[in-house]
């Protein structure tokens, strides 16, 4: 019988596209600390007077124009680890940070089945404590909790992993070699605090110009450089002229500063310029979801007509996608 597992994890979503599950959804969400760093009793003031009245209501909306068999996420997470099954002789779980499955849950299901070993992989490409630390995290509060005898093999950001970026191109193949003007790569926003706050130098990060085109050792937990580098990486694979395509960042919540430029404003700006035709790909986030299928490929569509462009193409993200279902189940052997 074989000791060592594999467990995927993801952020989550709501069980029901309806208001009482996607408002516990978000609540869980908005209030973890690693998401929204305010101390406690600001977080729950925000989150409770403010946002979920609002949000919520808006979610659902989002949520039930995307909605398939279940929330795209999980119906396509579970593809995925149907698929990275079959090429492991290793059990493969899927857990979600918020919602179900919990990491909760598959940890102490693997632990009456005597699992001593996980390979855990939070599928985000790019360092955030938002996501990637806040996973982590709940994995190992778990396992204090109730004392399980599992060691965590963690799978580290792998933004520049080179069968990343190769997975990452051929999937983006076929559309790359359509007629297109444009080509922009869409990454999930983050609150410039998040990025200064894990700047042990206080001097680099967001405070010197071009900062992410330096060296430096903060740069194994900045999202912002890891996302220059993810895109560099792609377009050198894929011989992308470099005036065709850009970066942007999608999702912004509240009213501090986040990186920019914004999705939205960028896709009105290239509208405006002229561009017709464009592409849009989401290289941090590995599956599909509320960011890609509605805020993309919905709204984002939307915008872009409305400002003069003719055709917005939203590139499915890797999903389970042959080559990158093979890159996990590499990684998972040789870690």
């Amino acid at each position: 019988m074989t000791r060592r597992a594999v467990l995927l994890t993801n952020l989550g979503s709501p069980n029901v596209a309806d208001l009482k599950s996607v408002r516990s959804y978000l609540n869980q969400f908005l209030m973890d600390p690693y998401v929204m760093q305010l101390p406690w009793i600001f977080r729950r003031l925000l989150v409770s007077l403010f946002i979920l009245p609002i949000r919520s209501k808006v979610s659902v909306r989002a949520f039930q124009k995307i909605w398939l068999n279940g929330s795209p996420l999980i119906v396509l997470s579970r593809k995925l680890k149907v698929a990275l099954q079959s090429e492991l002789a290793l059990p493969v779980g899927l857990s979600m940070r918020y919602g179900d499955p919990s990491i909760e849950a598959e940890l102490l299901r693997f632990s009456r089945l005597k699992i001593i070993e996980i390979v855990f992989i939070p599928l985000y490409p790019h360092f955030s404590s938002s996501t990637v630390t806040t996973s982590i995290e709940e994995a190992k509060r778990i396992i204090k909790k109730y004392n399980l005898t599992i060691k965590l093999s963690i799978i580290q950001p792998f933004y520049d992993n080179n069968n990343y970026i190769r997975s990452l191109v051929s999937s983006a193949q076929p559309y790359l070699v359509e007629d297109y003007d444009h080509i922009l790569f869409s990454y999930h926003g983050l609150p410039e605090s998040h990025i200064r706050k894990l700047d042990i130098s206080g001097s680099h990060c967001l405070r010197l110009q071009d900062c992410c085109q330096m060296v430096h050792e903060c740069h194994s937990q900045c999202y912002r450089h890891q996302i220059f580098r993810t895109t560099q990486l792609f377009a050198d694979k894929a011989c992308l002229n470099s005036h065709k395509y850009s970066i942007a960042f999608q999702s912004h919540l509240g009213l501090s500063r986040w990186l920019d430029p914004n999705t939205e404003a960028r896709l009105i700006e290239l509208a405006n310029s002229g561009v017709k035709n464009i592409l849009v790909i989401c290289p941090a986030f590995v599956i599909d979801c509320l960011e890609t299928l509605e805020e993309i490929a919905i709204r984002g569509r939307k915008i872009f007509f409305q400002y003069g462009g003719k055709s917005l193409i939203l590139i499915p993200c890797l999903n389970y996608d042959p080559k990158w279902v093979s890159t996990l189940a590499l990684w998972c052997r040789n870690i």
